[in-house]
């Protein structure tokens, strides 16, 4: 039988794990752009450290690796593509914007199918380095960076939202689907809001793997040099960046209203 000075302090404690887990993902949320140098130095150190001979050019590996870091890719775009303005919970230096609540598209089987989609991006330089331990650890590291920020984000939208953030939850699963009932998105694709919001993902993808085969290049030969292939891939990766980005500056054709 719980005494009540032993309750109420059992539930101050955790009220204050709330809070620590909250705020600490929003920190995280900030500072995630770090998250993608992090994993490039210690796959660099890894493939210094480990097997030379598992780390040999092998296209068909490499392209293997590549479309799962597009899978990402592919993932994000269908989530931006669908999505209006203002729907993810994303945070700024005022704090988190959400006007409506998305629970139609993708977001009708997967509360952040954004964050699967950075998994699968990030995986594919991962399995570059040829080493098993290192991807189990990178799953790791990512569940529990992205678990707090996942926290953070479903605390604000439980408040603002309530018992419809709570429906919603119960049949959406929060980073694998739980439900195959899809409910088409209200709005049309959009290939500008796609351009506008996802050419930097993009091209980080072609500059990882790019810098990843420098040096490996140079831990197998003490020479510096690029693998054809991803030279090719890097430099219209970046053409294509520059492109869009010139656009996104100079224009507005990539506005589009409501996204």
């Amino acid at each position: 039988m719980w005494k009540f000075p032993t309750f109420a302090a059992a539930i101050l404690v955790f009220m204050a794990l709330i809070h620590e887990f909250e705020n600490s993902g929003n920190w995280l949320f900030k500072r995630r752009s770090w998250l993608p140098v992090i994993l490039v130095a210690a796959g660099l150190v890894m493939m210094y450290l480990g097997n030379r001979q598992a780390i040999i050019f092998d296209l068909r590996d490499e392209m293997i690796f590549l479309g799962v870091s597009m899978l990402g890719e592919v993932i994000r775009i269908i989530t931006v593509g669908f999505a209006p303005r203002n729907t993810s919970g994303r945070n700024t230096d005022a704090g988190q914007i959400a006007d409506e609540l998305n629970v139609t598209g993708i977001y009708s089987i997967v509360r952040h199918p954004l964050y699967i989609g950075n998994f699968f991006m990030w995986l594919g330089p991962v399995l570059f380095v040829h080493s098993a331990w290192f991807t189990v650890v990178f799953c790791l590291v990512y569940w529990l960076y992205y678990e707090r920020i996942m926290f953070a984000e479903e605390q604000f939208l439980r408040r603002k939202f309530g018992e419809a953030y709570d429906k919603w939850s119960e049949k959406a699963g929060s980073f694998i689907p739980s439900s195959i009932k899809y409910i088409p998105s209200k709005l049309s694709f959009s290939i500008r809001n796609v351009l506008k919001r996802e050419y930097n993902s993009f091209v980080n993808i072609f500059v990882i793997f790019f810098l990843l085969d420098i040096f490996r290049n140079f831990y197998l030969s003490e020479r510096i040099y690029f693998t054809r292939i991803w030279l090719i891939l890097f430099i219209a990766a970046v053409i294509i960046w520059a492109i869009i980005r010139s656009i996104h500056k100079y224009t507005k054709w990539l506005e589009v209203e409501g996204r």
